[in-house]
C-alpha cells in the first residue's frame, strides 16, 4: 500500500470510528480492538493504529497497549461546561437576531426544516441522524448571531453536543419525543420575538435533555 492509500486508509478508519462514538454506537466505557476495526473495514492494523493515536489526541479514546482502545465518556462537568456555554451563546444570538425581521424569518424557516428532519429521524428509530438534526437546530440559532467569533467557538462544541443528544435520547422515545416539542416552543418564541423566554426555555430545554436525563 502507498503512501497516500495509507494516508487515505487512516483517514476513513478515523471517519468510521468518530461517527460510531458520535452517534453513541460506540458508547462510552467499551473497549474496541485494532482487530475488530481492521476486520470490519477490510484494512491492515496500521491505518487502525494511525486513526486510534488521532482519536486519542483528540480525547475520544484512551489506547492501552495489547488491550485496544477505551472510548472515553462524557465526563459530569463536560456535560456542565458544554451546557452552560450553548445556553450563553444561543440566548445571545437570539438576542440579536429578533432585531432583524428578514434574517428572523429565514432563521424560523431554516429551523422548522431541522425539526421536520428531527421528526422523521425519530418516526425512522434512526438515532445517529436524529443527534445529528439536533445539533443542526442549535447551530442554526447560534450562528443567527452575527458575532462570527462565537459563532466559531459555538461550532467547536457541535460534536460534543451531537454526542450527548445520542447519549441522552437512546432507548427513551419520551425523551425524544419532548425534545421535539420543547424545539418547536423554542421557534415560537423566538418568532414571537420574546427574548427571555427563549433564554428561559432554552436552559429548561438544555437541563431536561442532558442534566436531568443523566439520573434515569
Amino acid at each position: 500500500m502507498s503512501d497516500t492509500s495509507g494516508v487515505s486508509a487512516a483517514d476513513a478508519v478515523y471517519r468510521h470510528v468518530k461517527d460510531r462514538v458520535l452517534t453513541g454506537e460506540l458508547e462510552g466505557g467499551r473497549m474496541v480492538s485494532e482487530g475488530e476495526v481492521s476486520a470490519a473495514l477490510g484494512v491492515s492494523r496500521t491505518p487502525v493504529r494511525e486513526a486510534f493515536l488521532r482519536l486519542e489526541v483528540e480525547g475520544w479514546l484512551r489506547l492501552f497497549p495489547k488491550r485496544g482502545a477505551l472510548v472515553v465518556p462524557v465526563a459530569p462537568h463536560e456535560i456542565d461546561e458544554v451546557l452552560d456555554a450553548r445556553a450563553l451563546l444561543e440566548a445571545h444570538a437570539a438576542a440579536d437576531v429578533v432585531t432583524r425581521p428578514d434574517d428572523l424569518a429565514a432563521l424560523l424557516s431554516a429551523l422548522g426544516a431541522a425539526i421536520d428532519r428531527q421528526a422523521a429521524a425519530h418516526d425512522a428509530a434512526d438515532l445517529p441522524g436524529f443527534a445529528r438534526a439536533d445539533a443542526e437546530f442549535h447551530q442554526l440559532v447560534a450562528d443567527a448571531g452575527r458575532n462570527s467569533l462565537l459563532g466559531g467557538f459555538y461550532a467547536t462544541l457541535r460534536e460534543r453536543q451531537q454526542r450527548m443528544t445520542a447519549d441522552s435520547v437512546r432507548g427513551r422515545s419520551a425523551a425524544a419525543t419532548t425534545v421535539l416539542d420543547e424545539h418547536r416552543a423554542l421557534r415560537d418564541l423566538l418568532a414571537a420575538r420574546d427574548v427571555e423566554g427563549f433564554a428561559r426555555a432554552l436552559t429548561d430545554h438544555l437541563d431536561n435533555t442532558h442534566r436531568h436525563g443523566r439520573t434515569r
